[in-house]
């Protein structure tokens, strides 16, 4: 038998048993072929509103044939970190390609998302140095301040009043050599934009670096070129952040920015020195993906027209759908437990779409989150839209 600590028994079997009374315990499911907009899961066929796949590109027939050949040319890994001996030509023409896609001079690619922001804060902050930071920011974003050392000052959700009073007074203290200012591009749980022309003129104002993470908006925003690019801001931004696993249906992450601070970040970010480059089919399939997206807005607009048109839907019916300004579409419960119910009586009746609760969202603003993909048919919202109403009225969510 097994011997583990007693202190940890302890701790772990107390916590998860007042996650499930809580109602916060997250089961996770196994997904039994491709994740499309039909999944299967325990052999049930689900209309899926939870996946990231934005465009469709996850199981995208020409992404699939460009993967297999690099396969062939490549092998199935790029041999260590990229200092030693991992750096491809296809990870070149990757980073090259990223670069031209979100209009910088540059750009360095991570093994995911996550790893960019833990990466690229600590490189440039320390101690020494402050970090302005939107309450709802990710949790990627939230560690990789954490790792930097800095000072950590949070403002009001998209609050410029209260993010110029708290540049200012860091300014104006002269405790800190450096004053950085991040936020997402697309807020991924409520689906609203970042105020960027206002946070670049305060940046402007007061010095301050700015970083934007747009991993829910390159492919989503801006004609797909992302949410700087919807404001025409390319030039005024020293950090685009971005994910290849979501709108690009891939894996890994990006920074784009000018020559000399992706110079500095392929000599002092740890994850690129200390991990082992992105697989040679991964990066072969995220270049043709964003060269896709860079040729033509078919799936782009797609994506909005069933992101609108679910919407709608939704709110006709009576759901408290928040202030979403992108297809993300969120259907704000409120209560955890009531949350989880709706959730699993929406899956039980054909429709994939998983609870989020604390500490995802903070709590009491539990919500289904719908994501609505430029693969789904009109057919299927509409089966989609039938279910939360039945669903909904069930359980006193919405009106009979």
């Amino acid at each position: 038998m097994i011997q583990l600590s007693k202190v940890l028994n302890a701790f772990v079997d107390e916590n998860l048993q007042q996650l499930r009374t809580q109602g916060l315990y997250n089961e996770i499911d196994s997904v039994e072929g491709p994740n499309g907009p039909i999944i299967t899961i325990r052999g049930q066929q689900l209309i899926n509103l939870s996946s990231n796949n934005y465009l469709g590109l996850a199981t995208n027939d020409t992404l699939k044939e460009v993967a297999k050949k690099a396969i062939d040319k490549y092998g199935v890994g790029a041999g260590a970190v990229r200092t030693i001996n991992g750096t491809l030509d296809l990870h070149v023409k990757l980073e090259e390609k990223l670069a031209e896609f979100k209009g910088t001079e540059a750009a360095i690619s991570y093994q995911s998302g996550f790893n960019c922001n833990m990466a690229a804060i600590s490189a440039v902050m320390d101690k020494n140095d402050a970090i302005l930071s939107d309450q709802l920011n990710h949790a990627s974003i939230i560690d990789g301040c954490r790792l930097s050392k800095a000072k950590i000052i949070a403002y009001n959700h998209s609050d410029m009043n209260d993010l110029r009073e708290k540049a200012k007074a860091a300014k104006e203290s002269g405790l800190y050599n450096k004053i950085m200012v991040i936020t997402d591009g697309v807020f991924s749980m409520d689906g609203d934009i970042a105020k960027l022309p206002e946070i670049v003129e305060i940046a402007k104002e007061f010095d301050l670096i700015t970083y934007v993470d747009d991993a829910h908006g390159s492919g989503v925003t801006g004609k797909g070129k992302g949410t700087v690019k919807h404001f025409g801001l390319q030039n005024e931004i020293d950090f685009q952040i971005g994910t290849l696993s979501k709108a690009i249906g891939v894996v890994g992450g990006y920074v784009a920015g000018k020559q000399n601070v992706i110079d500095w970040l392929k000599v002092r970010s740890r994850p690129f020195l200390f991990s082992t480059a992105l697989p040679p089919a991964d990066v072969a399939a995220i270049t043709e993906a964003v060269q896709m997206i860079m040729d033509s807005t078919e799936v782009h607009d797609r994506l909005w027209e069933n992101g609108d048109y679910l919407k709608a839907g939704l709110q006709k019916l009576g759901f408290n759908i928040g202030h979403s300004e992108t297809p993300i579409t969120p259907c704000i419960i409120g209560d955890e437990t009531l949350t989880q119910q709706f959730s699993k009586r929406l899956i039980e009746e054909g429709v994939y779409a998983k609870s989020i609760v604390f500490p995802t969202v903070p709590k009491g603003t539990g919500r289904v989150r719908n994501m609505p993909t430029a693969a789904h048919t009109k057919e299927m919202l509409d089966d989609a839209l039938a279910i939360y109403e039945k669903v909904g009225k069930e359980l006193g969510i919405i009106k009979q």
